[in-house]
């Protein structure tokens, strides 16, 4: 499964929850399949989509559901002992893992020979793999989580630059927060 039909599935499972998604074509993908201001399009900051949903989780009470990549999380990972030492109940981490740095040529990342999985259940995450649950019953669920959701490499070219400034993109969202 490409990364497009990945958000597409996670988008089925998403009734109200805010999310806040990765850079590049993730959060275009996003924007393309289902825009909404419930979501949180990172324009950059690579590797820190964790930390600002962490940040939002710990916030508020809402559902947050941060969608991840594999190369912005090897660019942050002690991201992952900081939110599991934070255990925010609200916060579910889909990391949409293609072993590769997708917004930038697909690039292979370590995440070819590094179980990022593994390091998240030994971190103390509860921690799943995609093809083994059910995927809107870990998205509501009342319990920190993590889904490695493992797709193919590939972007989706047809998804154009989200027309919003990142001004308008933090006001709606705020609006919804807030």
């Amino acid at each position: 499964m490409k990364r497009y039909d990945a958000i597409k599935e996670i988008m089925k499972s998403v009734t109200d929850e805010l999310i806040v998604c990765n850079i590049g074509f993730p959060s275009r993908e996003l924007y393309d399949i289902c825009d909404r201001s419930e979501n949180f399009y990172m324009i950059g900051s690579m590797g820190l989509v964790s930390s600002i949903g962490l940040g939002l989780a710990l916030s508020q009470n809402k559902k947050v559901i941060v969608i991840d990549g594999d190369g912005s999380l090897l660019m942050n990972l002690g991201s992952i002992v900081t939110v599991v030492n934070q255990n925010p109940q609200n916060l579910t981490w889909v990391l949409l893992n293609n072993a590769s740095y997708g917004s930038t040529g697909n690039q292979d990342t370590y995440a070819q020979d590094t179980d990022l999985l593994k390091i998240a259940k030994s971190a103390g995450l509860n921690s799943y793999d995609f093809n083994e649950i059910d995927l809107k019953e870990v998205l509501t669920s009342n319990e920190l989580s993590f889904i490695n959701f493992p797709i193919e490499k590939g972007n989706n070219e047809s998804a154009g630059i989200i027309p919003l400034s990142p001004e308008e993109i933090k006001k709606r969202f705020m609006d919804i927060c807030l």
